[in-house]
């Protein structure tokens, strides 16, 4: 895996994935004083949130659950200090489906903490990692 980060202007950068793709990344403040691109560190919690979705939604539909939809809601705490690494990071899902069993979303979710989701596991090196999840039924199994 390769990844290029290009420095534009003050701290805004251009990152480009080995696959070609890219994303604006930085501290860079617009007129409005709004960030007009995420920091690194958000984008560290939003490839940990899809990292973990990915897992959920694939390990669902091999079980053979009927998912319709899923949504990961990060919130984390950092250090105050430097360096300000992740120091909480809990996760709740919002699983839809039909009939979707609770012991098998619980399970999904469990084996992408534990042994799937690589980016949860080098996280959870420095930050306690909560999860919880809801289900939202779609309609009745046929």
């Amino acid at each position: 895996m390769k990844a290029r980060i290009t420095w534009v202007q003050d701290r805004m950068f251009v990152g480009e994935s080995g696959s070609g793709h890219t994303m604006v990344l930085g501290r860079a403040d617009g007129p409005d004083g709004r960030s007009l691109c995420p920091s690194p560190m958000e984008v560290l919690l939003i490839g940990m949130g899809g990292c973990t979705a990915f897992d959920v939604v694939q390990i669902l539909e091999k079980g053979r659950e009927p998912i319709d939809d899923c949504v990961a809601e990060l919130e984390a705490e950092r250090a105050p200090t430097d360096p300000k690494v992740f120091t909480k990071v809990h996760v709740h899902f919002v699983v839809k489906g039909r009939g979707l069993d609770p012991a098998k979303v619980d399970r999904a979710i469990k084996l992408s903490a534990e042994k799937y989701c690589s980016a949860s596991i080098m996280i959870a090196k420095t930050a306690t990692i909560t999860h919880d999840f809801a289900i939202v039924d779609t309609g009745k199994s046929p």
